[in-house]
């Protein structure tokens, strides 16, 4: 594994390459909890913890560890296919496979509920702040970035069956304008009442999303796979927190009662750097 994962950053550009836009070819690796510990000697990151099931008075957050997380992102599915393809041929032996999904873009950045999402994502430098761990929040790991992710699957029938008005209160905002809705219209167990976070100073906190839509006709299957970035994990489940188990009037997200989490793990992805270097092999 550590020495399929030197050979990523070259893999990447070899793959890359044959696109007109090289660097629309992305890659990022996770490494979870345990897995850590077996593949890296010296400090471990700050936050570094086993992804937090959640159990809430309606519906459930489970944790699924994985060793790895592989994030490939292209403009092109023959290009994530054969990245994937190959990085898993140098992994052969070493893991097996518990979970593939194949994202799509879907329209205006929709998920397949019909709303857009990521609205509210960081843009520019201040995506980096948010996504990225600083010197003073990860010591040992500067650069370094956390990511949560769930497989969320929904009952679209349920859901379609909804008047829009209530599919926009479920959200917290309107379905075709992706405007807002104004706090005193806003039900408290919408989506954006629950995951908006702020510190003690009342100033707002963020992550950096990559959600996709998936889908399998044979199988009715259509969901969002939730990909969340952040230089703190405590920011991402802080939302999970208050969507499962519920803040003050809200017992928990109105929008679970039609998405339902089948997966969660927590990871963390080093720079590319660090990754290259090959740190030393703990002992045994």
């Amino acid at each position: 594994m550590r020495d399929a994962l030197e050979a990523l950053a070259s893999l990447r550009r070899s793959v890359g390459f044959r696109n007109r836009d090289p660097e629309s070819l992305k890659v990022v690796v996770g490494i979870d909890s345990d897995a850590w510990d077996r593949l890296v000697s010296g400090p471990r990151p700050a936050r570094l913890h086993p992804f937090t099931a959640l159990k809430g008075p309606v519906h459930d957050a489970p944790a699924t560890p994985g060793d790895l997380l592989l994030h490939v992102r292209a403009d092109r599915m023959d290009l994530c296919f054969e990245l994937a393809d190959r990085m898993l041929s140098r992994l052969r032996g070493a893991v097996s496979v518990a979970d593939e999904t194949h994202g799509f873009g879907y329209f205006d950045s929709r998920d397949l509920l019909g709303f857009v999402g990521g609205t509210e994502n960081p843009e520019g430098a201040d995506a980096g702040t948010w996504a990225y761990a600083s010197a003073a929040q990860e010591p040992d790991h500067p650069g370094g970035s956390y990511v949560i992710v769930q497989k969320y699957l929904h009952d679209r029938d349920a859901w379609d069956s909804l008047p829009i008005e209530e599919q926009e209160g479920a959200v917290g905002r309107t379905k075709a304008e992706d405007i807002e809705l104004d706090d005193d219209a806003k039900p408290a167990d919408a989506h954006t009442a629950l995951t908006v976070i702020e510190d003690a100073g009342g100033n707002e906190l963020k992550i950096v999303r990559r959600n996709m839509p998936f889908f399998q006709h044979d199988q009715r299957t259509y969901g969002t796979y939730f990909i969340g970035y952040a230089a703190d994990p405590g920011i991402t489940e802080q939302m999970l927190r208050n969507m499962f188990l519920g803040i003050e009037d809200a017992s928990h997200g109105r929008i679970l009662d039609f998405s339902t989490a089948t997966t969660g793990g927590l990871f963390f992805v080093p720079p590319a750097s660090f990754l290259a270097d090959r740190p030393p092999t703990p002992a045994v």
